[in-house]
């Protein structure tokens, strides 16, 4: 037997006319629960999610291409709209920086780090705010 349709006589009798609070209070407790039960995301995923929402067909304001918007001089060729094409350039572009940076502070980077190498590698030490927003953002896509 199939459940009935929603109908407010359905609804329990302590929510009846109980107004909106309630029900935002259940809601924000619901998505909270939802967003502590997601798993983390891999940085490449998290990086595309940031950058681009995760589209392929992406072009930035300055020219930035492929769901990592990857600057057109340092696109190393192949198709920006193709996932795997993306991935490897960005790999290839990160690569050193990454290195550069577990030789320098004789670690490998955090999530944080890893975003500002990406975004503004010569903020490495001392992002601006709005770098350092956006890597938060990151981190925490990467940390869930």
């Amino acid at each position: 037997m199939r459940n009935p349709p929603f109908k407010a006589t359905n609804v329990p009798p302590t929510w009846n006319g109980c107004g909106s609070r309630r029900v935002k209070t259940l809601a924000i407790f619901c998505v909270a629960m939802i967003c502590l039960a997601a798993p983390a995301m891999d940085r490449w995923p998290a990086l595309a999610m940031i950058e681009s929402g995760g589209d392929d067909n992406a072009v930035g304001r300055g020219g930035e291409v492929s769901r990592f918007q990857i600057r057109s001089e340092l696109w190393p060729g192949g198709d920006p709209r193709n996932a795997e094409d993306a991935l490897a350039a960005a790999r290839k572009i990160m690569k050193p920086r990454l290195e550069e940076f577990e030789k320098k502070h004789g670690r490998p980077a955090t999530d944080f780090e890893f975003y500002v190498l990406w975004n503004a590698p010569a903020e490495i030490d001392h992002p601006s705010k709005t770098v350092a927003e956006r890597a938060r953002r990151f981190s925490n896509l990467v940390q869930r």
